[in-house]
């Protein structure tokens, strides 16, 4: 292979393919190999989720990292989130966790991070690794590394534990819903440390996911979770994907929540403990985070989509929280990191501490700012003549015209952003109002009348 071929499981953030056409575990070996000669790190933290295929995975990546002369501390089963604690909580100089998050069960890969769990995408060091991936050449360490087994969910649990004072917890009774992913450990852990009535659904982790793939996203994937929460009489329900770095609310009549608003939520309990604090968000929407940060006193940053360029645009401007739409939350004291357990643990603070349901604490938000939800169009022409066009037709009438990622454009009562994937042949909308939900459903289908005009 030529070192200007491309491997097909590299993505703009990680690396993920199907099994063995784009990725196995000869491989993975040699991509442990390339991150080692490029990072040159000395102790790595190793984990892997549910996955069947992921075991022998993670052991090839272990293998590959102690040819390198790299010491691994294999953390085992566990969840992203638990390698990027590892990687801060011990000081190490990397990690990398074996998942394929919410892809199907045919699928694997690994995320990539180095010291402080600092992401490494394609523009921050993954493009060269995948150039070393296909060169191959590896010289053989001074010394082999060594492995050594360390088991870290109790002191993860007690850092998750710090967001919130128990104590002050009501006794809410919580659907959880890992779908057959591995968020179910760590809750089984939190359970008796929480005065609160767990309602287990699809808890026990199985990588064949025989309830379906575990990606709360889709809205076929929450009916499982909705119909739970009404049949208990729950106070909430939460679903996690696979590797559980993002989670989804429902409220107490099982209706799922969109992540937009548990941004503006999460930001404002997060304001109450840093007083003025910079909070980062993405550009897709807006107004209420805006707003709700400012009215509690708060800055807020905007940030490109994505995990990489939200951390790093957190780390840069030492942001206390940060929040996107699509569900990843992430947090100044988890390293700047994305974590599917704290977001859910700081909405149930919120429900104890006001005394309402999450229906109320939601529901005059989506009523101000009503939003379409992301809605995506396969393209029949590049998207830079689709964005090109959409702009023409409106920037006359624009108040603001912003290109952070994508398009976006605000009027007087309405605003939206239209942007390309990073990886498919389509465009994805959001669009959204000041309260005036059929303003918003008018120009939803105005603009996407444009796209397939």
């Amino acid at each position: 292979m030529s070192a200007t071929e491309r491997l097909a499981c590299f993505k703009a953030y990680d690396i993920r393919g199907r099994i063995p056409a784009e990725i196995d575990a000869a491989r993975a070996y040699a991509i442990a190999r390339a991150y080692a000669a490029w990072l040159k790190p000395r102790r790595v933290a190793v984990g892997y989720d549910i996955r069947l295929s992921s075991p022998e995975f993670a052991a090839s990546v272990r293998e590959g990292l102690m040819d390198a002369g790299v010491d691994v501390v294999d953390i085992g089963r566990c969840g992203t989130e638990q390698v990027y604690f590892a990687v801060f909580h011990l000081g190490l100089d990397g990690g990398v966790m074996v998942t394929a998050s919410h892809n199907p069960a045919d699928y694997n890969g690994l995320k990539l991070v180095r010291e402080q769990a600092r992401p490494i995408s394609a523009d921050t060091g993954l493009a060269e690794i995948e150039q070393l991936t296909i060169a191959g050449n590896f010289a053989t360490g001074a010394r082999r590394g060594t492995t050594e087994r360390a088991d870290l969910l109790d002191a993860y649990v007690k850092h998750l534990l710090g967001y919130v004072d128990a104590a002050k917890l009501s006794p809410l009774t919580v659907v959880s819903n890992p779908g057959n992913g591995g968020a179910g450990v760590v809750v089984e852990a939190l359970a008796p440390h929480l005065p609160l009535r767990f309602v287990k659904v699809h808890h026990e982790p199985d990588g064949r996911f025989p309830n379906g793939i575990p990606n709360p996203l889709l809205p076929e994937k929450r009916a499982d979770t909705a119909r739970a929460v009404v049949s208990a009489h729950a106070d909430c329900g939460i679903a996690w994907d696979g590797d559980f770095d993002r989670c989804f609310l429902f409220d107490e009549a099982g209706g799922f929540i969109e992540g937009y608003y548990i941004v503006g939520l999460l930001a404002a309990q997060v304001l109450k403990r840093h007083p003025g604090a910079k909070i980062v968000h993405d550009p897709r929407l807006t107004w209420n985070t805006i707003e709700t940060v400012r009215e509690n006193s708060g800055i807020p940053v905007q940030s490109k989509s994505g995990h990489a360029f939200m951390k790093e645009v957190m780390r840069k401007v030492d942001a206390a929280y940060g929040g996107e739409m699509s569900a990843h939350h992430f947090f100044r004291e988890f390293s700047y990191c994305d974590s599917g357990m704290i977001p859910w643990l700081l909405v149930l603070a919120v429900i104890s501490e006001r005394r309402q349901p999450l229906s109320a604490l939601v529901g005059e938000r989506m009523r101000l700012f009503p939003a379409s939800g992301e809605i995506n169009r396969h393209l029949a022409s590049d998207t830079r003549s689709i964005l090109a066009r959409v702009r023409a037709h409106y920037e006359s009438a624009a108040r603001t015209i912003d290109l952070t990622d994508g398009l976006s454009m605000e009027f007087a009562q309405w605003r939206f952003n239209l942007r390309g994937s990073n990886t498919e042949p389509l465009v994805r909308l959001n669009v959204e109002s000041r309260g005036s939900e059929p303003l918003m459903r008018e120009k939803t289908a105005e603009v996407l009348k444009l796209l397939d005009g």
